[in-house]
């Protein structure tokens, strides 16, 4: 499985952008996706994950209320809706795949089998 993210740029706070990330390869094989993040400076952390059947979603307490994840299969494509953006919202955003099966609340990145390359976001004040 190849992931390939699109979509980051440079925004100013209170803003939004719509990250992609387009699967390609053995797409059947994959569960849950997911986005993570990492500033400069600090750790890769959490974002959010969907579940195969993109019915559960689950997001990390600092983009709740603010990040949409969802998916489309028929287009092997991934997406991360951010509104509000903020400047600590400032990385280079990743998306993973893990293989099935699927199951709620996968959030370390250890669990995940696929990663794409990542793509900038930069959020000005």
């Amino acid at each position: 499985v190849q992931l390939q993210a699109s979509g980051g740029g440079l925004v100013q706070a209170g803003g939004s952008l719509r990250l992609s990330c387009t699967a390609s390869g053995r797409t059947f094989s994959i569960g849950n996706m997911s986005w993570f993040r990492q500033a400069p400076g600090k750790e890769r952390e959490f974002v959010a994950a969907v579940t195969r059947s993109g019915s559960f979603a689950d997001y990390a307490d600092s983009v709740k209320g603010r990040f949409t994840i969802s998916r489309d299969d028929a287009k092997n494509t991934l997406y991360l809706q951010m509104n509000s953006l903020r400047p600590e919202d400032t990385a280079v955003y990743c998306c993973a795949a893990k293989n099935v099966p699927s199951r709620v609340g996968v959030r370390s990145s250890y669990e995940y089998d696929y990663w794409g390359q990542g793509t900038l976001v930069t959020v000005s004040s």
